[in-house]
């Protein structure tokens, strides 16, 4: 795997592999190498993936917000010389997704929104995040790390498990701040302005988000784009990574600037 750079604004980077830029935004506690097992469509894309704020190697504490998360990324592309990419993004990553294409649609090819969401009405945000809250501050790591395995899980299999650890390495303040941040979200007016190509893909076994909140999101997005996994939960790329991947490259394929050439 390529080592990490470093951006002018301190987020840290994976790059590797040629053509069109890719993005992958990782989800909440996850941290940019959780996408090692999509780095095979490297043969075709150049593959850019950050550690956000208070993830991974990024140790920035401060403003951790999803327009700061929005704004890094697309500092990174300007200090790359990227004028567009195709931007991918799970769970928060697809939250982060959106507000790149709110911030900057036209530097935007395609979007990918992975088991993510678009609204959090105001009572979801009293009940859940208290909960989350206290249950990401007062457990122990390892406790919080088995306990989010077996939620996002749908097959609890020891490969399964070992490669969430691996990946699933959340700070408890950022955690807390980014969940936060997720909660916050209202973009219901957003959807039905997406322009680009767009595919949603839920997950059946999903209990972070539920595969009905994907089909509503398809329904508000034009011509988009709906992927439904079975026999996976919150995780496809890790769970059903085959059909994952080759979902990615036939969109990618069928919505690149070589295609439109073409």
């Amino acid at each position: 795997m390529k080592k990490t750079a470093v951006s002018k604004n301190e987020m840290p980077y994976l790059r590797v592999g040629y053509g069109e830029s890719l993005i992958l935004i990782h989800g909440l506690g996850e941290i940019k190498e959780g996408w090692g097992k999509q780095f095979e469509l490297a043969d075709q894309y150049d593959l850019i993936v950050p550690d956000l704020r208070g993830h991974g190697d990024n140790l920035r504490m401060d403003g951790i917000t999803i327009k700061n998360f929005a704004k890094d990324i697309l500092s990174l592309l300007d200090e790359l010389k990227i004028e567009s990419a195709h931007i991918c993004g799970m769970s928060m990553g697809g939250i982060v997704v959106q507000e790149i294409y709110r911030q900057a649609p036209e530097r935007c090819l395609s979007l990918i929104l992975v088991s993510t969401f678009y609204h959090a009405p105001a009572q979801f945000r009293t009940i859940f995040f208290p909960v989350r809250k206290a249950r990401a501050l007062l457990l122990s790591s390892e406790e919080q790390k088995l306990m989010a395995a077996k939620t996002c899980l749908y097959s609890w299999k020891l490969e399964n498990m070992e490669a969430f650890f691996k990946f699933y390495k959340p700070n408890k303040e950022a955690y807390v701040k980014s969940m936060e941040a997720c909660l916050e979200i209202d973009n219901r007016s957003l959807l039905p302005k997406i322009k680009v190509p767009t595919l949603v893909i839920g997950c059946q076994y999903d209990s972070i988000t539920p595969v009905w909140i994907q089909i509503l999101m398809h329904e508000q997005i034009p011509n988009s784009d709906l992927v439904i996994f079975q026999k996976s939960g919150h995780i496809a790329k890790l769970e059903v990574t085959e059909k994952f991947n080759h979902t990615l490259r036939h969109f990618l394929n069928e919505n690149g600037l070589t295609e439109k050439a073409g």
